[in-house]
């Protein structure tokens, strides 16, 4: 793909010692006396892997705990690990292990703290990329768009900022977000979890987030040094969140596990660094003008405001470019205050007619329906009229798709003709009737 972006985003340094983790030495004994009691791991190379920490971090962390006599050498060489000693929980440990799994159940990979990872989120921020036309045009190749429309996304897009899309259904708003996320190629780095003032909140969600390793290290040389970050973050794709008439309100705070007593990152806060769209605004539950009400102060401010369960609010990084897409006018769901704070309204119509024939030409091409001139002349001339000849970027797919249907059906050799046309209509608009119930 040919496209000029961020070329190098900073990766988060290896820890050197413990103290490099910025986290707690409480925080991190409780973490590992949990994970060897609920993993059962005993070596420190197993370990290393598990907490996503160095393995001379993690002997160094083994040694601590070691000297508090929560940990205990085995006394034996473990099998198959070489000359690697090996490690169990003390008594102590066990209950202190029990302890803290009363007041957490999170394990396994040290979380970054807050403050930490603010710094990163702004060595990768979405706002430093650099986005070429040719990067949108070949993430877009595949949709046939207005010449002028790339002049009004591409500086949106760069910007970072906000944008709305509206205009009548069908036309592509869906695809062209899709297609502004595929222009995003870089990596970034996003924590496997985060933690604040002792609670942890995980983030890595391996639904939302792809995981990219940019090289693969070679068993036969003598140093490897591919993937050489900070381990507690995941190396992955710029992120792209998709919501639609189901988003609620409470979809954008933490959620608390009341079982496990650990929090999980809200959709925003997951999709740092990338794209967060809403879809079909004004499906949802929520009225539009509260949804963008709640979006306003991470919009302006580039923190969002969460809250623990205990009450106590914090500012976590907003680092997202919001496209919200409407078959609403913005005048009937926004007042005038909400749409200032929106940087960019870019409107997206149906083709004309001359676009129209252009699509439904590409589409038959692609799936090798034979174009007739006269079905084409009775499509445009006599259907078309009865809907005021409203053209929408979906109608020609869905007419071949629909014609290629009957084709196979009948085993007929697929082509067109006005009778088929009127078959595909009726099952693109419904006639008006009544009906008993």
């Amino acid at each position: 793909m040919n496209m000029d972006v961020t070329p190098n985003v900073v990766a988060p340094p290896l820890p050197r010692t413990v103290a490099d983790t910025g986290l707690g030495v409480v925080m991190m004994r409780d973490i590992l006396l949990k994970t060897m009691f609920r993993t059962n791991q005993e070596q420190v190379s197993n370990l290393s892997r598990t907490l996503c920490l160095p393995v001379n971090v993690t002997q160094e962390l083994v040694d601590m705990v070691r000297e508090q006599g929560l940990v205990e050498a085995t006394g034996t060489l473990a099998a198959g690990q070489g000359s690697e000693m090996g490690f169990r929980l003390s008594d102590t440990g066990k209950a202190r292990a029990l302890d803290a799994l009363s007041q957490s159940e999170y394990y396994g990979p040290m979380p970054i703290p807050l403050d930490i990872y603010a710094e990163q989120v702004k060595r990768q921020s979405v706002r430093n990329m650099r986005i070429t036309r040719q990067a949108l045009i070949d993430s877009m190749g595949h949709l046939i768009l207005p010449s002028d429309l790339l002049d009004q996304l591409g500086p949106a897009v760069g910007a970072g900022r906000s944008i709305l899309m509206y205009g009548p259904p069908g036309n592509g708003k869906s695809s062209i977000s899709n297609g502004i996320r595929d222009a995003l190629g870089d990596l970034i780095y996003v924590p496997r979890a985060i933690d604040y003032h002792g609670q942890v909140i995980t983030v890595y969600d391996p639904i939302i987030h792809t995981i990219r390793e940019e090289t693969e290290d070679n068993a036969s040389q003598l140093r490897r040094s591919a993937n050489r970050f900070d381990r507690r973050y995941v190396r992955i794709q710029r992120p792209t969140v998709v919501t639609g008439g189901e988003l609620t309100l409470d979809m954008l705070d933490l959620v608390y596990n009341p079982t496990a007593r650990t929090y999980q990152a809200p959709l925003q806060l997951k999709s740092n660094g990338g794209i967060f769209i809403v879809d079909d605004l004004g499906r949802q539950e929520e009225p539009p003008q509260k949804l963008i009400n709640r979006w306003i102060v991470p919009l302006e401010e580039n923190k969002d405001i969460l809250a623990l369960q205990s009450g106590e609010k914090f500012e976590v990084p907003f680092d997202t470019l919001v496209i919200f897409s409407t078959n609403f006018h913005p005048n009937e769901i926004f007042d005038k205050a909400a749409l200032r704070r929106i940087f960019y309204k870019i409107k997206i119509d149906g083709p004309d007619q001359q676009g129209f024939l252009k699509i439904f030409a590409m589409m038959a091409r692609k799936k090798k329906m034979p174009l007739d001139e006269a079905s084409l002349v009775y499509l445009l001339k006599v259907k078309y009229p009865t809907i005021g000849s409203v053209y929408a970027n979906y109608q020609p797919i869905f007419l071949i798709d629909q014609m290629i249907a009957i084709c196979e059906f009948e085993g007929a050799p697929y082509h067109m003709t006005p009778d088929l046309i009127d078959r595909a209509w009726a099952n693109m608009f419904v006639a008006e009737s009544t009906f008993d119930h």
